[in-house]
């Protein structure tokens, strides 16, 4: 059996990196956490990524039967073997281990995976740090291209009176990206003002920031900043640093209501927020991205729509338990199944780990979300 092999345990522990070099995979270019670049199948320009934190690639093209997987589907998909034949080519041959070697495998396949939870926990810890020093530095958001940045995507002062404490401004903030040829290093390509959003665990503590670049001078007031490693192309105007996984943007917060509502994005929950005719009797919280509200799904075969979660992520975000009526906002900007079926995997977890929980799902029609209607009214008006 495949699945009793010791070599398979030490292939999905060697890092990526690695047997990324082993392949001599030419072209992919370092983005934050991931390798992208041309497919070594079907080519393309950027189709292919490796995250080398998770250890996992995937083509979008999805082009092969292993387009996607962990260390031993890679090299199946590059090289064009077979399962036995790439964890040869990985581990060594299996005939002929002793007792004490096959051992000997288990062993340092342990050690492996300590060696980069270690790493990936430091990277973490450190990435942290850096989010916290930069929410502490930024200053408050009143008065700021903060609040032209808002009143510009409809949510004007009159609307919107008070700022929430979880927005603070920095007047130079840096946007970074993965220097070239220098592992581990970032080089500035812009600086200039943003708008700053901690995001915070559970407990309460920071332990991310949600940035988006302003330049008042565009239709939406967002930075429209072209990547210089691809000059056709416009980098996103928003980036989280830190670790947001479990964590929350608290825009509105009523000490006694039990019904809160969460959208993606800051401008959407805050657009609800207006929308809403008494929104002292709920929390607006935003949710930072998609996969954050809905936490890891069960993966399978027919199981990519069907919005079930997995329930051995032990930090997925989960309401407080004061929360008695979730209620998720869905967007109508990305593809409505595979949308739709993330934020049910959302709610199902969090009415599973708290029981008597109301989940629904409001939606603001396709192609549009809570802050396109309401900018669309103010322009109207």
């Amino acid at each position: 059996m495949k699945g009793e092999d010791p070599r398979l345990g030490e292939a999905k522990t060697l890092p990526m990196a690695d047997v990324v070099a082993r392949l001599e995979l030419a072209g992919l270019v370092r983005t934050g956490a991931e390798l992208v670049g041309p497919c070594p199948q079907c080519g393309g320009k950027d189709r292919f990524g490796i995250n080398l934190q998770t250890g996992i690639f995937q083509c979008r093209k999805d082009c092969g039967p292993h387009a996607k997987g962990d260390q031993v589907a890679l090299v199946q998909h590059t090289l064009g073997m077979d399962f036995r034949g790439a964890l040869e080519w990985l581990c060594g041959p299996a005939e002929g281990l002793t007792d004490a070697e096959r051992e000997e495998r288990r062993r340092k396949a342990a050690e492996n995976r300590r060696r980069q939870d270690g790493i990936a926990q430091k990277r973490r810890e450190d990435s942290i740090r850096v989010a916290r020093d930069i929410w502490f530095a930024a200053g408050p958001a009143e008065g700021t291209a903060v609040r032209d940045y808002l009143t510009r995507r409809g949510i004007s002062p009159e609307l919107f009176r008070t700022m929430p404490q979880s927005i603070r401004f920095d007047p130079v903030a840096r946007y970074t990206i993965p220097a070239e040829g220098r592992a581990g290093a970032w080089e500035t390509i812009h600086t200039g003002p943003a708008m700053i959003c901690a995001v915070v665990d559970p407990a309460g503590r920071v332990t991310a920031v949600h940035r988006t670049w302003l330049d008042l001078s565009q239709p939406k007031g967002k930075l429209l900043l072209p990547d210089p490693r691809k000059p056709c192309e416009i980098l996103p105007a928003k980036k989280v640093l830190g670790s947001k996984k479990g964590g929350a943007i608290r825009l509105g917060f009523a000490p006694s209501c039990d019904t809160m509502i969460m959208a993606e994005g800051v401008e959407t929950t805050l657009s609800a927020m207006i929308a809403e005719p008494a929104p002292q009797a709920s929390a607006y919280w935003c949710g930072v991205d998609l996969g954050n509200m809905a936490g890891r799904m069960q993966r399978g075969p027919g199981l990519k729509y069907a919005g079930l979660p997995d329930m051995d992520d032990s930090e997925a975000w989960l309401p407080p338990e004061w929360v008695k009526r979730l209620v998720f906002v869905q967007d109508g900007d990305s593809d409505p199944k595979l949308t739709t079926a993330k934020l049910k995997a959302g709610l199902r977890r969090a009415m599973i780990k708290r029981p008597g929980l109301r989940g629904s799902i409001v939606h603001a029609g396709e192609g549009r979300d809570l802050n396109d209607i309401l900018m669309g009214q103010r322009d109207e008006g």
